[in-house]
């Protein structure tokens, strides 16, 4: 299972994207399972996707929604708050709230990998002062 933000996401599921070789490449080398993410990356890349492809490529995510390739984890209410901590500590790169729920819930729950395409990333650090290892 790999944690997944929303860039890879949209990259994915529209061919036109910059990034949808090097996420196809990165996807196709990453571990069998399901990709994990939280509803407000979900949210993110439905609204980027409805304005690229409209319904068309908003449907391709149902769709990995659907048959389990793509999991949604609900944050717990200390993940939210933490959420909300993570948010005011990075209020200078700023962070949003899908990256917020990233770093909340790889925390808790003792994820290390993402795949991501946002440079963020790089600058955003645990609680225990590590890094997420990024992909691709």
């Amino acid at each position: 299972m790999t944690l997944t933000d929303t860039g890879p996401l949209v990259a994915l599921l529209d061919f036109d994207d910059d990034q949808h070789a090097v996420c196809l490449a990165a996807a196709r080398a990453i571990p069998a399972g399901s990709f994990l993410t939280t509803w407000p990356c979900f949210t993110e890349a439905m609204y980027l996707l409805g304005e690229s492809g409209g319904y068309r490529y908003q449907e391709r995510l149902w769709q990995m929604r659907w048959t389990d390739r793509l999991q949604l984890l609900d944050p717990t209410a200390i993940e939210t708050e933490r959420m909300a901590a993570l948010r005011a500590q990075y209020r200078n790169v700023p962070m949003d709230l899908a990256d917020a729920s990233l770093v909340a819930i790889a925390e808790s729950r003792n994820f290390r990998r993402l795949f991501t395409v946002d440079s963020d990333f790089f600058i955003y650090r645990l609680a225990d002062g590590s890094m997420l290892e990024i992909v691709p």
